[in-house]
């Protein structure tokens, strides 16, 4: 009881869905005794649904966020996971499964009404008791109830996409994060700097905006304007990996936090998205096109000076034909646009 009273408070007690994920598979792995505990995504990418770990705990090794050999991927078509199919099919609420080795995989949905994007699946030696699903069942009721909770507030209303608010949120401990990680590299006294690789791996900020919105919303209405934010709001979360992070930022644009990669994949990444939304067909309005912004994330410099470089960068793609992805920093070192100055009084509201 002491235990469960433990996890429960340690669930209760974060405020960001990635802790959240790792408090919950920790407590279920611990307390059914399982191998191994996994919170997956559920994504629906054109009509089909394909399920993608995000969080993983294994028997004596601390929970982590799980990572991804191709970010790219949406993950496995649900028909790999046939059980668990069949569960989401008919709206339940479980599915267990026993392959040849005696291994038994336990899959716990998590509905928000009639729509399942979270998925909890535990892997045990033996059979679970009455008991033991008993004692699961409420820690999901709890995990599922709290995920709402953080989701109210940190979600725009008509997107679903993340808010400004929380936007401020992520980016603040992205840097705080990203300066302990500098501080544990901090060379001793007499010990010669090893100078980065241009091509390591960073954090990027791309500001996304809808082109021409405005005459959308003139010709066909705010009605079918609010349902192309809406279809943008999908392509933005199917184009991007599980590991970043994408916000409404106001009207009709948007932001994304990509986590550690490459120049190269970060503009592969971007583009793939902009090529989406240039190829999907809007009902009623047409075609659309978005014009993209994106610099790298420096612990060095103000967020307020992160996003204005961004901005720049996005205001070129838009006075410079649309429908493009362009980068700060090249765009600085090809004299296309002057250095945003750091200002250290700037503050990020």
């Amino acid at each position: 009881m002491d235990s469960l009273l433990k996890h429960m408070v340690d669930m209760t007690g974060h405020r960001d869905h990635t802790m959240l994920d790792i408090s919950v598979i920790s407590a279920v792995q611990e307390l059914a005794g399982a191998t191994q505990a996994r919170v997956l995504t559920l994504a629906a990418v054109r009509d089909q649904l394909f399920v993608r770990a995000r969080a993983v705990v294994v028997a004596g090794q601390p929970a982590r966020m799980e990572d991804h050999p191709d970010p790219a991927s949406p993950g496995d078509p649900i028909s790999t996971y046939p059980a668990l199919a069949a569960c989401i099919a008919r709206h339940e609420s479980s599915a267990d499964q026993m392959d040849a080795d005696g291994k038994h995989t336990l899959w716990l949905p998590i509905w928000l009404g009639d729509k399942a994007d979270t998925c909890l699946e535990i892997v045990n030696p033996t059979p679970y008791t009455s008991d033991t699903i008993h004692v699961i069942g409420g820690i999901v009721s709890v995990y599922r109830n709290f995920q709402n909770l953080l989701d109210y507030s940190e979600r725009d209303s008509l997107t679903g996409l993340l808010n400004r608010k929380t936007f401020d949120d992520q980016l603040a401990k992205m840097l705080q994060a990203s300066s302990v990680e500098q501080d544990s590299l901090s060379l001793p006294p007499g010990e010669p700097e090893r100078r980065q690789h241009s091509e390591e791996e960073k954090q990027w900020l791309a500001v996304v905006d809808v082109d021409h919105f405005k005459h959308v919303n003139d010709k066909f209405g705010h009605l079918y304007g609010d349902e192309v934010l809406i279809l943008i709001a999908n392509l933005l979360t199917s184009s991007f990996r599980a590991q970043d992070r994408v916000f409404r930022f106001g009207g009709e644009e948007f932001v994304v936090l990509l986590r550690s990669t490459t120049l190269d994949n970060a503009k592969k990444i971007i583009d793939r998205f902009r090529m989406n939304v240039e190829q999907h067909d809007f009902p009623q309005v047409g075609k659309v096109t978005v014009s993209v912004g994106f610099v790298s994330i420096s612990l060095f410099e103000a967020p307020v000076i992160i996003l204005g470089r961004a901005d720049q960068a996005l205001y070129y793609a838009k006075s410079h034909g649309r429908n493009m992805a362009c980068h700060y920093d090249e765009l600085v070192s090809g004299g296309l646009l002057q250095t945003v100055e750091s200002n250290d009084t700037a503050e990020f509201f």
